[in-house]
């Protein structure tokens, strides 16, 4: 059933007579309004949703995955994300770093304010009974608190002497005080690793978990005591902390200038080795997110395509509903200007609409796989007024058509139909 236009002396419409026209004839016909606007609703639901993941992601691995201070960069014989197995292959074949070339750093770069060395494995860690298996097994030099944040609920770091002395102490992640030693003061207890054992002498504050993965399971005691405990000859990493971010790029250089030497590379050789920033690591996880966002979004714009068609469909079977009441307005002196916008404006509303609900259920969906899975979210407002703006600029473009012919209509035969 058609909406009749209330008529006035006025044979023109007002944009909120049309607004209140399109909602009223969205109210009557329910079923239908849902059909037309469910591409909408879905594409709009879509983009929000994944730009609300995103975004949440992107700042979680900012703050605890990279955890790298704007001022460090890492050195390493091989990039830390490999993608191919010819990029693996190469860098096998490479030198490998070792304890020799972080005293090196540590005494001749100039531009450094601190350099430390680390090695990483994964082990089995035990208290008693209790244990705990793929625990993050990293022995450092002592500079460590200088280039990587772990802060400490109670205790202390290792010292140089410690380092020096091979001491068997360690610094643990809260997981290991909390599972390993529940209800008491884990400070002075020696803990199994693997095959040796180690003195707790600090805790660290806990840092939760990343897509399920605790970031609180972990043992970190002097590389001095990790090489003694297990005796392999892997390739070091080397932590460089430089004098601010305005003096990474100097310090980088200069580093790359000991390390090239060093390794007796010729001038034209590539380096064979990976320097690695906080902003390295970004940018690779921001290829990586930014691919995922470019295909969700064109699948969401297919779904606006769609949900645009549909509503072209229902604005020319509206036109058709309405041919007496557009005749007669415009026997009243309407002109074609006047019957195109209104239509234009109940084909946005009906767009718009799509697109507040759009918005609300994009906003839900996020939240409730944050609140189901590990994956955080972080509703971004310039999302919510770009889903909005383009559901009501599909209403806009779709109803051109549908509005062009209600205006094109000939008052005369318009008036003569049923």
């Amino acid at each position: 059933m058609a909406v009749r236009t209330p008529l006035s002396n006025k044979a023109s419409m007002s944009m909120g007579e049309a607004v209140r026209i399109a909602t009223s004839n969205l109210w009557m016909h329910k079923m239908r309004s849902v059909l037309t606007l469910l591409g909408v609703v879905i594409g709009v639901m879509s983009v929000i949703a994944v730009v609300s993941l995103v975004s949440g992601l992107n700042q979680y691995v900012a703050d605890k995955v990279v955890g790298l201070g704007a001022d460090v960069f890492l050195i390493n014989r091989s990039p830390s994300i490999i993608t191919s197995v010819d990029q693996w292959a190469d860098a096998q074949k490479r030198r490998k770093f070792h304890y020799d070339d972080y005293e090196a750093l540590r005494d001749d770069c100039r531009n450094c304010t601190a350099v430390a060395a680390n090695l990483q494995k994964g082990g089995q860690v035990k208290y008693g009974t209790n244990y705990l298996s793929d625990s993050a097994i990293l022995g450092f030099t002592h500079e460590m608190p200088e280039v990587m944040s772990r802060e400490l609920a109670y205790g202390r770091y290792f010292t140089q002497v410690d380092d020096e002395r091979a001491a068997p102490v360690c610094v643990v992640g809260f997981d290991i005080a909390d599972k390993l030693l529940p209800g008491s003061n884990p400070l002075g207890k020696q803990i199994r690793v693997d095959t040796g054992t180690c003195e707790i002498i600090g805790v660290a504050t806990k840092r939760g978990s990343v897509m399920g993965q605790s970031q609180d399971n972990w043992v970190i005691m002097p590389l001095s005591t990790y090489q003694a405990m297990y005796a392999r000859d892997d390739s070091v990493r080397l932590w460089v902390k430089a004098a601010g971010t305005t003096a990474l790029d100097p310090t980088m250089d200069e580093v790359r200038m000991i390390l090239r030497g060093r390794r007796h590379l010729k001038y034209a050789d590539p380096d064979d080795f990976a320097m690695e920033t906080n902003a390295s690591f970004l940018s690779i996880w921001s290829s990586i997110s930014g691919t995922f966002f470019g295909v969700t979004i064109g699948i969401a714009s297919i779904s606006l395509i769609v949900g645009g068609i549909v509503i072209m469909n229902i604005m020319l079977v509206s036109v058709t509903e309405r041919t007496r009441e557009i005749g007669l307005r415009k026997s009243l002196g309407a002109r074609q200007s006047d019957i195109r916008t209104q239509f234009l404006i109940e084909s946005s509303t009906i767009a718009a609409v799509g697109g507040v609900c759009g918005v609300i259920l994009g906003i839900l969906l996020a939240k409730i796989v944050s609140l189901t899975t590990a994956l955080p979210s972080s509703v971004q407002i310039w999302s919510v007024l770009m889903g909005l703006i383009v559901a009501t600029s599909v209403g806009l473009f779709f109803g051109v058509y549908p509005a062009t012919k209600a205006a094109r209509l000939d008052p005369v035969v318009a008036l003569r139909s049923e």
